[in-house]
């Protein structure tokens, strides 16, 4: 019975395979008559279509068109090279001008990087992190569980407010103390916030110091805006002792709510030492010029500055006129000017265009952000400079009897002294206005009216000025003394250590000499009676033309506005 079924199986397997050579054999015989050469009548008229449309094989093509087009395109090369551009070079000659300077190293970005942010070193390549020891209840923050808010500010969210941090500075100056402090820049959305500490940072300790804080109010509560929901200018300070005999500086510090809490910022302490103290700095507030190309008037104000004794004018610059950015990137590199890039904090818009809107509605909120810049200005520079001048670059202290800010105050400080035997705050300066329409029509345009001085010198071609001067102590500009002032505002110092005592300088000293279109918006109703009315000629600007102009018309030829 098995024999017979397996002989079944044989006869079944064998009808499979003959079957299966057999359509093989159809299979190649139809793919030999499709592809062979003599044997066109079974190609499908797909594949015809395709044959007639291919190209020739080479010993087909004929040579004549050939020539023809080697002939074409030797005339097109010859035709290009005929033309030319206006500078004499033909088309081929002509190479585009792309970047092929080799690409920054690693080390060289993150070294730009950390320069321009307030984020500590120990995060870049090489950087050093405080040896925190496994014991400590919170470890030294990562890079990436900081909380940024934008570019330039951090932020801390507490259960009752919101910190937005721009900067920390270490200030061990004489009157501060035996224990130096760390003073931290913020915008919080609190009249009165809530209390946070500082961990403090230090390369060698195995600890962050724990340091409660106090807040510094950096604004006038009669001023407007005094109202929880809109973001207030702080300074928040902290103790910061020194942990070993080589008294370093902490290098980062983190504001939180609790001793133990894991810190969602970690802003760098500056400290910057220069071997030598200079006398004045003048600083400038964020630049908002979208549109407005005020690039030559602003060559003439820096280089008489400099002619003046300010050694460096720090700058803010929120959004600027291309050729205004290539002025001071041109000043920057002579060390003339140090340019600062510079935000809004919290929901406030960046956006361009719509930020400089926003300032222009909101003039309130933008006093007040104004404080930042002016701060941060102070703070960097505690131990470089004896004196800084804060200026809107429309403005120029300018001493009435002596050369230079030097001289002026070689005399002022002996007389203030002789007035009351203290150390000033700062010494104020009266303002008065050099308006463009005091003289005629002429003026208004700017027209050339003073002889012999040229038609882009604004200050030198406006000697005319106002009789009177605002008020005692409204609109003034202040030598701010760096060593007394713990915060700044536009016109006066607003905090100091003691009492903010302040000396005015009399007019036939000094003048701040303020050029504008028309008064300011409080003045302008009195502006005509009180200002435009009575003028003076006023020539005292003109010891310094020869070589002012010379200064600005080779910066003017430098930066190509005559080419």
């Amino acid at each position: 019975m098995a024999r017979k079924q397996l002989l079944v199986a044989w006869k079944a397997l064998r009808r499979v395979l003959l079957l299966v050579f057999v359509w093989m054999g159809v299979c190649y015989a139809v793919f030999h008559f499709t592809h062979g050469a003599g044997n066109s009548f079974l190609i499908g008229p797909f594949q015809r279509s395709l044959l007639q449309t291919a190209a020739p094989p080479e010993h087909h093509v004929p040579v004549e068109p050939l020539k023809a087009v080697a002939t074409a395109r030797l005339e097109a090369s010859t035709a290009l090279a005929r033309d030319t551009t206006p500078d004499g070079k033909t088309l081929l000659d002509l190479r585009p001008h792309v970047d092929i300077s080799p690409s920054a190293s690693m080390k060289a970005f993150l070294s730009r990087l950390s320069n321009m942010s307030n984020i500590p070193s120990a995060y870049w390549e090489n950087g050093r992190k405080p040896p925190i020891s496994s014991k400590s209840c919170v470890k030294y923050p990562e890079l990436y569980d900081l909380s940024f808010n934008n570019l330039y500010w951090q932020k801390l969210s507490v259960r009752n407010g919101t910190f937005y941090i721009y900067g920390a500075y270490f200030d061990n100056r004489a009157r501060v103390g035996n224990v130096p402090l760390v003073r931290i820049l913020v915008m919080a959305d609190k009249i009165k916030p809530p209390p946070t500490l500082c961990q403090l940072w230090y390369n060698t300790g195995s600890y962050p110091t724990i340091s409660t804080t106090k807040y510094t109010y950096a604004w006038y509560s009669k001023w407007g805006n005094y109202q929880d929901g809109i973001l207030q200018p702080f300074i928040v300070t902290c103790k910061a002792p020194y942990l070993n005999p080589k008294r370093e500086a902490p290098v980062s510090v983190s504001l939180v709510e609790k001793q133990c809490d894991k810190p969602t910022n970690n802003v760098r302490v500056v400290n910057n030492r220069p071997a030598e103290k200079q006398d004045f700095a003048v600083c400038v507030k964020g630049l908002d010029f979208l549109k407005d190309d005020l690039s030559v008037r602003l060559i003439e104000w820096i280089e008489l500055l400099n002619m003046l004794g300010a050694k460096k004018i720090f700058l803010y610059e929120l959004e600027i006129h291309p050729n205004i950015s290539k002025t001071l990137q041109y000043y920057q590199q002579k060390g003339l000017v140090e340019l600062t890039p510079i935000t809004l904090p919290g929901g406030q818009p960046n956006l361009p265009g719509l930020r400089h809107h926003f300032l222009s509605m909101k003039l309130t909120h933008k006093r007040q952000n104004e404080l930042i810049p002016y701060n941060d200005c102070l703070y960097r520079n505690l131990y470089s400079y004896e004196y800084i001048v804060l200026l809107d670059i429309d403005e120029v202290v300018m001493p009435v009897q002596h050369r230079t800010w030097k001289e002026l105050m070689n005399d002022v400080v002996p007389m203030a002294l002789q007035q009351k035997n203290y150390t000033r705050a700062s010494y104020n300066v009266r303002n008065v206005y050099f308006l463009d329409d005091m003289m005629n029509e002429d003026a208004k345009k700017h027209a050339v009216h003073e002889v012999g001085i040229p038609g882009y010198m604004h200050m030198l071609q406006h000697v005319y000025r106002a009789k009177n001067f605002t008020k005692p102590g409204s609109y003034v500009k202040c030598f701010h003394n760096v060593d007394r002032i713990v915060s700044v505002h536009n016109h006066f110092p607003l905090n100091c250590f003691g009492t903010c005592t302040t000396y005015s300088i009399d007019t036939p000293y000094a003048q701040l000499q303020h050029y504008r279109k028309d008064c300011v918006g409080p003045l302008k109703k009195s502006c005509n009676s009180e200002f435009k009315v009575y003028t003076v000629r006023d020539t005292t600007i003109w010891r310094y033309k020869d070589e002012l102009i010379q200064r600005a018309t080779k910066a003017l030829k430098d930066l190509g506005f005559f080419s």
